[in-house]
Formats: structure tokens, sequence, C-alpha cells
């Protein structure tokens, strides 16, 4: 299983989001945070704005979903301008079921 960690515009977490969930992908977890890309975030005249709003979603999927998952959340969240986000896939070694204590792998 991997990880995939998707940073994004928030404008267009919505719009992830459902079109991961009409794919099938209904698990994940949304987190609104603030960072800042290579270009050191945003000067627009004198001021610098160093730290701008993104969405984090977090995913874990069967290791032959990634390519799916990844292609769904990069058409959907592109607009083509700096800033459109990142994504990052890691492997997922453990992961336990709270209520019932079940491992998932």
């Amino acid at each position: 299983m991997k990880m995939i960690k998707a940073v994004i515009r928030p404008e267009k977490t919505d719009e992830v989001v459902e079109a991961l969930a009409r794919e099938g992908f209904l698990a994940l977890t949304r987190v609104e945070v603030v960072g800042r890309g290579k270009q050191g975030g945003l000067t627009v005249g004198e001021v610098v704005y160093d730290e701008l709003p993104k969405s984090l979603l977090l995913l874990v999927v069967p290791d032959e979903e990634v390519p799916r998952v990844c292609t769904i959340i990069m058409e959907t969240a592109r607009t083509g301008r700096f800033g459109d986000g990142k994504i990052f896939v890691s492997p997922v070694e453990e992961a336990y079921t709270i209520r019932t204590g079940e491992a998932e792998l």
C-alpha cells in the first residue's frame, strides 16, 4: 500500500475530492495548511506572501492504484499556473483499524 499526499490549491479541493469519489476513492483525509513552493511565495507589488493557503489530501491506496489516483488529482487540480501543488507517494508499512484492532495489510 502507498500513502499519497497531495498539496493542492484550496479552491480546487472540492473538485478533486468529488473526482476521486466518482472513481471509488472515498477514504481520504483533508487538512487545510499553509506553505510555499520553490518560488518562495507570491509577490504583489511590494507585498510578499510567503505562506499561501493550501489543502493537503492524504489517501492510502493499493500499489496498483497509485498511477490512477495521481492522474485524477493532477488532471482535476491543474490550472497551469505556479502553485498548482505537488504529489508525494510513500510506502505504508502497517495500518490498523482502531475500532477493531485489525491489521489492514
